[in-house]
């Protein structure tokens, strides 16, 4: 991926462009903070847009699912351009005016050719990457991935060569003459994280619970 401040013509953030990112460890960070992004694709001239687990690797970001999916099937055919999104959502911002009323966010257009992974051991590799990236050190204590699995699992990825990031952070930005109004203003803070580990009942033993991958925001 590009490390310059150049953006392609296609992800230039236009509206508020202040608020644009085209550095790749912004745009990594942002699609690290995440595990749900969407991908837009068009079936017969129908547009569609499937949340899906994500993951990155290096310049790479990958998805993967059902090889009975339509998205995935779709996606597989030679050169089939895609986008895909995440999205933070990391405050309310309440103006002195309903026209000023904002969020705090963090967000990451990618966009490019879906390439799907046909290789067996770089397929597992990708698959153990994203088990890591859910809980570091885990894969070892599954049992081994069956060649029955891997068949029915379909990975995809795509470079992230053209990628933005836009942002919004900090207070309301009001008319100069709403601030003498004694209206309330400013940020209502939205976090995500991570909850305790329920256990599942039929449990074996007592091995102990994964400790849970972190990310940026998370």
């Amino acid at each position: 991926m590009r490390t310059s401040s150049a953006p392609s013509s296609r992800t230039r953030v236009r509206r508020m462009p202040k608020r644009g990112r085209y550095d790749a460890g912004t745009v990594h960070a942002i699609l690290d903070a995440g595990y749900v992004c969407h991908v837009g694709y068009v079936i017969e001239g129908q547009p569609y847009v499937t949340p899906t687990a994500h993951w990155r690797h290096g310049s790479r970001v990958y998805w993967h699912g059902s090889s009975a999916s339509r998205m995935l099937r779709a996606l597989q055919g030679e050169g089939v351009r895609c986008c895909l999104t995440v999205t933070h959502l990391d405050g309310l911002v309440l103006a002195r005016s309903a026209f000023h009323h904002s969020m705090n966010y963090r967000a990451v257009m990618a966009l490019g050719t879906a390439r799907t992974v046909f290789d067996r051991d770089e397929k597992e590799l990708a698959l153990r990457g994203f088990v890591e990236r859910i809980a570091p050190g885990r894969w070892t204590a599954l049992r081994p991935v069956t060649a029955q699995e891997l068949r029915a699992t379909t990975v995809l990825w795509m470079e992230l060569n053209e990628a933005s990031a836009k942002i919004r952070t900090g207070p309301p930005v009001d008319d100069a003459l709403d601030y003498a109004l004694p209206i309330w203003a400013g940020v209502i803070p939205v976090e995500q994280r991570l909850g305790l580990p329920v256990p599942d009942e039929r449990i074996v033993g007592d091995p102990p619970p994964p400790v849970p991958c972190v990310g940026n925001g998370l």
